[in-house]
C-alpha cells in the first residue's frame, strides 16, 4: 500500500527502474536525474493560475507553459521542494538537432562555437572602428565573457540620444535570439551609409546589443558546441529569477547575486538605457510589463501599442507564426508570476523600459530555420529600436550656468509604479515614452525650484521639451534706494548757503554733490 500511494502521487519517468523499497529509491531516482546535469526539465498539470503563482515561488516556470500544462526547471533543492507539494509530472528529455548541412556565415543557419562567436564579435568592431565599438562588461570565473557590441555614429562619445539595449540568452537553452542579435549587429553595420533605416539609427541612437547573456549555460557542455546547453548557468541558478524584485526584494530566489546578474546591474548602473528588450525562446509572443504582479504600468496602453505593432508586423512577414496567447502579445502577470526577473528591475529600478520578448516555441531551433526567423522578426526588432526615438524628449539645465542637470520628471496623475523618469549626465537628456495625449509634466531636483509644463505627444514622433530650472540659492541684485539727507549746502565761492539766491551745492549723507538753483521769491 506504501509503494503504491507513492507512485499515485510522483510519477517518475525513468525507463528499465525496478521499485524496491519507497524511500531508498525515492532517494536513488533525485541521484540519478541530477548525475549529469545540476539542473531537471519536466511538465505538470495544473489546476489554476494561483497555484502556479506559488510553485513559481519554488521552481523556474518556463514560457512554454499554456492553459493546462506547465513547463519548468528545477535544481537538486528546488525539485526536491517540488516533490513536497505531491504533484504528478514529467521528466523531459530534451532532443537536439543541430545538424546544419553547409552551413556558412553569409546564410546565419548555423550555432557558433564559443571562440567562433568571440571571432565575429572581434570582427565587428575590427571592421566598423568608426561605429562599432566592443566591450567586455565582464569575465566570469569559467573565463568566458560577457560581451557587448556599442554601435553609434559617434562610437564612445555622449550624445542628446535615446541609449538602447538588446540582450539575448540570459537561458543559455534559448539560442534564438543569439543568431538573430548577431546577424542584426551584421546587418546594421554593413548597412550603414546604404540603408536609410539603420543609418538613421546608428546616427541618432546609441545602440548596444549583447548576443549571449549566459556563456557558461549556452556552453555547459563545452565551448565547441552548444549541444549540451542549460537554462542555468554554472551555479545551476536561473539568471531571470535572481535580480532585486519591486515586491520579493533584493534576493527573491534565496540565491546571491550571480556574477552574470552583477555585470548586468553595473552595466545599468553606468549606461542609464532608455528602452530595452530581454531575448528568450519557448514561446511565441511579446511579453510586456508587469511580471512580479497584477498592477498595470502607468503606461500599460503604450505598452501595448509597442507589443502590437511588433506582433502584427510579424504577422505580416509570416501569418501564423507569433500567435501565442493574445495573438502574440501578453501582460507578464496574466501569464503565471515571475520574481527577481529582469524586465521587471530594468523598469522599476532604472527607470528603463524594457520587454521581454520570446521568439520560437522550440528552444533551440534546427538552425537550418534560423534565416526563417530573421525574416519574420528582423523588420519588427529593427521598429522596436526606431520606438526609442519618440515621445517626449529634451533637456535639462541650469537656468544661470546652462550646466546639464539630473532632474526628476514625472507626469502629474499618470505616474506611479516608478514609472517617472530622469534626465541624465552628462547632457542632461530624458525619453520619456508615452501614448498620444496631452501631458503635464514636473521637472524636479534638490536645490532648484521646480517647473511644470504642458506638452502634446504624438504617435510615432518626439515632442520636445526643453527646460531650464533656477536654483533656490539665487539672489538677485535690485538697487534699493534710500531718500538722502542734505547735511551742508555751499554757495559758488564755499559760504555756507541757507536761502541764498542762485547756484547751491547740496552735499548729501552719502557723500554725492547735487547742484541746486534756489529762487526765492
Amino acid at each position: 500500500m506504501k509503494i503504491n500511494s507513492i507512485m499515485n502521487t510522483t510519477r517518475i519517468c525513468i525507463v528499465g527502474f525496478l521499485i524496491i523499497t519507497p524511500f531508498f529509491i525515492f532517494s536513488q531516482n533525485i541521484d540519478e536525474i541530477f548525475e549529469s546535469s545540476g539542473e531537471v526539465h519536466f511538465s505538470f498539470d495544473y489546476h489554476n493560475k494561483k497555484q502556479l503563482d506559488k510553485l513559481s515561488k519554488i521552481i523556474s516556470i518556463d514560457h512554454q507553459t499554456n492553459n493546462i500544462k506547465a513547463y519548468a526547471y528545477a535544481n537538486k533543492t528546488e525539485f526536491k521542494n517540488f516533490l513536497n507539494q505531491s504533484i504528478d509530472y514529467k521528466i523531459i528529455y530534451d532532443k537536439r538537432d543541430l545538424k546544419s548541412p553547409n552551413h556558412n556565415r553569409s546564410n546565419w543557419d548555423f550555432y557558433p562555437s564559443y571562440p567562433q562567436y568571440v571571432s565575429m564579435m572581434e570582427a565587428f568592431a575590427d571592421s566598423f572602428p568608426s561605429i562599432c565599438k566592443l566591450h567586455n562588461i565582464g569575465t566570469l570565473s569559467s573565463g568566458h565573457k560577457i560581451l557587448i557590441a556599442q554601435i553609434s555614429n559617434n562610437v564612445g562619445v555622449k550624445e542628446n540620444e535615446p541609449s538602447f539595449l538588446y540582450t539575448s540568452s540570459m537561458h543559455g537553452d534559448e539560442l534564438t535570439g543569439y543568431i538573430l542579435m548577431l546577424r542584426l549587429i551584421d546587418e546594421m553595420l554593413n548597412g550603414y551609409g546604404t540603408n536609410i533605416q539603420f543609418t538613421n539609427l546608428i546616427n541618432n541612437v546609441d545602440i548596444w546589443i549583447n548576443p549571449l547573456a549566459n556563456p557558461d549555460g549556452a556552453y555547459a557542455g563545452g565551448d565547441n558546441s552548444i549541444q549540451g546547453a542549460t537554462r542555468y548557468n554554472a551555479n545551476w541558478v536561473d539568471l531571470n529569477r535572481n535580480y532585486p524584485d519591486p515586491l520579493a526584494g533584493d534576493h527573491p530566489d534565496g540565491n546571491i547575486w550571480q556574477e552574470e546578474t552583477i555585470i548586468f546591474m553595473d552595466l545599468a548602473d553606468s549606461i542609464p538605457f532608455n528602452m530595452s528588450c530581454n531575448l528568450h525562446t519557448g514561446a511565441e509572443v511579446f511579453n510586456y510589463p508587469w511580471d512580479t504582479w497584477s498592477n498595470l504600468a502607468a503606461d500599460d496602453s503604450w505598452w501595448q501599442y509597442i507589443a502590437t505593432l511588433y506582433a502584427d508586423t510579424v504577422h505580416h512577414q509570416s501569418p501564423g507564426y507569433f500567435t501565442d496567447l493574445n495573438n502574440g502579445i501578453t501582460n507578464g502577470w496574466d501569464w503565471y508570476e515571475v520574481d527577481g526577473g529582469r524586465q521587471d528591475f530594468m523598469n522599476y529600478f532604472k527607470f528603463c523600459r524594457e520587454a521581454t520578448l520570446e521568439l520560437s516555441s522550440n528552444k533551440i531551433p534546427n538552425p537550418i530555420t534560423l534565416p526563417d526567423y530573421w525574416n519574420y522578426n528582423g523588420p519588427s526588432l529593427v521598429n522596436y529600436i526606431e520606438q526609442s526615438l519618440f515621445g517626449l524628449r529634451g533637456l535639462v539645465t541650469d537656468s544661470l550656468s546652462g550646466a546639464p542637470l539630473s532632474a526628476r520628471v514625472e507626469i502629474s496623475g499618470h505616474d506611479y509604479d516608478s514609472s517617472h523618469v530622469y534626465s541624465n549626465l552628462p547632457i542632461g537628456n530624458y525619453h520619456r515614452y508615452l501614448s498620444p495625449g496631452n501631458y503635464q509634466l514636473t521637472f524636479s531636483k534638490n536645490g532648484y525650484y521646480s517647473k511644470t509644463v504642458v506638452a502634446d505627444v504624438y504617435a510615432n514622433t518626439s515632442t520636445i521639451e526643453n527646460v531650464m530650472l533656477a536654483p533656490i540659492s539665487f539672489v538677485g541684485i535690485n538697487e534699493i534706494k534710500k531718500p538722502r539727507k542734505v547735511i551742508s549746502s555751499y554757495d559758488l565761492i564755499g559760504r555756507k548757503s541757507t536761502n541764498h539766491n542762485g547756484l547751491v551745492l547740496k552735499l548729501f549723507d552719502n557723500g554725492s554733490v547735487k547742484k541746486t538753483i534756489n529762487l526765492n521769491k
